[in-house]
């Protein structure tokens, strides 16, 4: 079996002319990022949704807390918010789905915010489903995040039909809107074991893009060592997007790597301060080499990112030194020193 995916994953690589073929030149890249300007930002996701599915779905779609968090990112200087949608919500009205898009992009256009859209990830919890999605587990990172589309429907190219409906038809309703930055496509696409098991999905994703070619950048971000992804990801990307959870010197080192391709670069996952990753570290690395900045985690809710990945806390009590996220429910914030530095990167 591990040989069979193996030849596959290499059919995929000769196979993937079509796509690399639309990719923007380095040089309208470089165009597009310099009218940008300073990129810093959150990956967004409101207090009261514990995954992709609540956030979205028509019955706890929750445009009063999405106005009022963004108005706290909007206070610190924000200027972009790293958003995850759903397949699923999608399916099951997809003109629901793309007016509750359009009503988000509204509030986050009132306060000065453009978005980076996600439409697959690998992460967390398999078998995604409608409906009501569970209640949080205390003290656990993530406990109910959806991956999409989950296992059963990744292996099985029978059911890609709506995934390519899903992809299309949200491109092409959004594709010359300004209050949208940027498409990132599949998040950490070879995480949870897949490795090159998601590669033909990976690969028909840009293809679905590339084939719409939003105004907008489409990217996927590079997240570890996985050299087939990594190699669908770079020749196919018309930016280069980056995870970086080490200290300010891995961050350097990383970004000087990537330079190598001559694009924009933007960390679309940063900052976890267990693992000396700070605002105040990394953010003046980030200046130095003009790269965009979006941490991960805005306000501490129902996800429960203030938790380290694998460092749970059963009795659901404050950690003393926060994962993740910058805000608490009532707005107050985890670090004055941290909003200071916000601020003044964007200065």
């Amino acid at each position: 079996m591990h040989q069979k995916i193996k030849l596959l994953a290499l059919l995929v690589l000769l196979t993937f002319s079509k796509s690399f073929a639309q990719k923007w030149t380095a040089e309208k890249a470089n165009e597009w990022y310099a009218k940008q300007g300073t990129l810093v930002g959150a990956n967004f996701i409101p207090s009261t949704a514990i995954n992709q599915l609540e956030m979205w779905q028509a019955d706890t779609f929750d445009p009063t807390t999405i106005d009022r968090e963004l108005g706290w990112a909007e206070s610190i200087g924000m200027n972009v918010m790293r958003v995850y949608l759903h397949d699923l919500v999608y399916q099951e009205n997809k003109d629901g789905f793309l007016k509750r898009m359009d009503d988000f992009l509204k509030i986050a256009d009132k306060h000065h915010i453009k978005i980076l859209f996600v439409f697959f990830d690998s992460c967390w919890n398999d078998d995604p489903k409608l409906g009501k999605q569970p209640d949080p587990k205390p003290g656990i990172h993530n406990s109910g995040w959806a991956r999409s589309p989950g296992t059963k429907v990744l292996f099985d190219s029978r059911k890609w039909g709506r995934l390519e409906e899903y992809v299309k038809g949200t491109l092409t309703h959004f594709a010359n809107d300004p209050r949208v930055l940027a498409w990132d496509l599949f998040n950490e696409p070879s995480n949870s074991g897949y490795m090159d098991a998601c590669l033909p999905l990976l690969k028909k994703t840009f293809e679905w893009a590339l084939e719409v070619r939003p105004s907008q950048p489409v990217t996927a971000a590079v997240w570890n060592n996985h050299e087939l992804s990594n190699q669908i990801m770079f020749e196919n990307s018309d930016i280069i997007t980056f995870h970086n959870y080490h200290d300010a010197q891995n961050l350097e080192n990383e970004i000087k790597r990537l330079q190598k391709y001559g694009r924009p670069l933007i960390c679309s996952e940063y900052m976890a301060r267990r693992d000396n990753s700070f605002f105040q570290t990394c953010l003046p690395v980030f200046k130095k080499y003009k790269v965009g900045a979006i941490n991960w985690g805005l306000v501490a809710g129902k996800t429960n990112t203030i938790y380290a990945w694998s460092q749970p806390m059963p009795d659901g009590s404050e950690p003393k030194i926060w994962f993740h996220d910058i805000f608490r429910k009532d707005g107050s914030v985890y670090s004055k020193e941290e909003i200071d530095a916000i601020k003044a990167h964007v200065k």
